[in-house]
């Protein structure tokens, strides 16, 4: 019987409205006295239960003295709640959507090694048009499974790869001086924009004592997303204008780009590789 009342309750009764509509449904008519004493609630709050009751045409009264009550069938009841919920969801249905432009994404941290490559997989398997990806070998390897399905259904999978990347598959920039951008950010960075509308970006620590460091954030917030993915795409233009150019780019820069580093980031800058 309590199993009754808690999905009672579920669908808008009160606790008192779902006790009183049982007791009647176990003998009807009965009085606002004999109710009482079957739902085992206090005699005022039965009275007042079966007005709101008979306002809402769940339970129907006599004329006759003492009043005496009838529960409205079951099959009845539960038929006009299902129309009233059929409604309600499809208004929401529609005019949810239509507050979007005021509504912004979150953006939620993720900890822990397996969440982390979790929600990695899970915005891999989500992609339908393109994925773009900044990591280290030695993390790309726990994804490389995820990666070559979504390159055979047609992905495009674009990738800046850091510490002697390898892969069968997709475009990728390699970029230089892995271990000393490891070394000097304490972690190996994880970045991913995937068809505009789901973006991540983290570090993995590269120290055991350091292990709360590990996180990610991911969004599907558009404009960080945006971000994330032009912060990739230029990453690519210079290693690919760095590849190409190499000689040009060493006399005008220096070595490692040193000149560019310092003009950029200054000489008091936390870090000065890139």
């Amino acid at each position: 019987m309590a199993d009754l009342i808690e999905k009672l309750k579920e669908i808008g009764f009160n606790t008192y409205e779902a006790k009183v509509y049982v007791a009647l449904l176990k003998k009807y008519p009965a009085t606002g006295y004999e109710v009482s004493k079957l739902a085992n609630i206090p005699q005022s709050r039965t009275y007042d239960t079966l007005k709101v009751l008979e306002e809402k045409n769940i339970v129907a009264s006599t004329n006759t003295k003492p009043i005496s009550y009838t529960p409205v069938k079951p099959k009845q009841i539960l038929s006009s709640y299902k129309k009233k919920m059929d409604s309600t969801l499809n208004y929401l249905e529609k005019h949810l959507p239509e507050v979007k432009d005021n509504y912004n994404e979150p953006i939620i941290t993720i900890s822990g090694k397996q969440n982390i490559q979790n929600k990695i997989t899970e915005v891999i398997r989500n992609a339908r048009r393109e994925i773009y990806m900044e990591v280290w070998s030695q993390d790309y390897k726990m994804f490389e499974k995820e990666l070559q399905d979504a390159y055979n259904r047609n992905v495009e999978i674009r990738l800046v790869g850091y510490d002697n990347f390898q892969s069968r598959f997709g475009l990728v920039f390699e970029h230089a001086f892995a271990k000393d951008i490891e070394m000097s950010l304490g972690g190996r960075m994880i970045i991913i924009a995937s068809d505009d509308s789901e973006g991540i970006v983290g570090k993995i620590s590269s120290f055991r004592d350091n292990i709360s460091d590990t996180s990610i954030i991911w969004t599907q917030n558009k404009s960080i997303v945006f971000i994330i993915k032009e912060f990739i795409v230029h990453d690519m233009y210079l290693i690919d204008v760095e590849e190409n150019l190499v000689e040009q780019m060493k006399y005008i820069y220096g070595k490692g780009l040193k000149r560019l580093k310092d003009k950029v980031l200054g000489s008091n800058a936390l870090y000065m590789i890139h």
